[in-house]
């Protein structure tokens, strides 16, 4: 196997263990935005190259990040401001929420989401 195609299939396991352990978070908002209940098909863990996002819409281009305590340290902050800059520069648009804002706040999760989707 080329190590082009290694990579590519370490990113799919990631992406499939991850697919099944979700976080609290991601399991909530996962109830909420599949199977199209917001209009348009969502993904869960999908492998963009060589970043698995949490939710995409592929058809719209959005970016659904859930982020836990580790994202407000330093390194983890340059990190994902390098890849949200990457994922942008190929046409994704990135929206983000904390673990506690889609657990206490649902409500207006969804209307973000909904705003994004509908900004094109």
């Amino acid at each position: 196997m080329r190590d082009f195609d290694q990579v590519k299939w370490k990113t799919w396991q990631f992406g499939r263990k991850m697919r099944r352990e979700p976080t609290v978070a991601e399991k909530l908002l996962w109830h909420k935005i599949r199977a199209r209940q917001l209009g348009v098909k969502f993904r869960r863990q999908h492998a963009l190259g060589d970043f698995i996002v949490d939710f995409v819409s592929l058809e719209r281009m959005l970016i659904i990040e859930i982020d836990g305590p580790t994202h407000a340290e330093p390194e983890q902050i340059a990190y994902d401001a390098r890849r949200s800059e990457s994922l942008e520069s190929k046409g994704f648009r990135l929206v983000r929420f904390t673990n506690q804002q889609v657990k206490e706040s649902m409500e207006y999760v969804l209307d973000t989401i909904l705003e994004k989707l509908e900004a094109k």
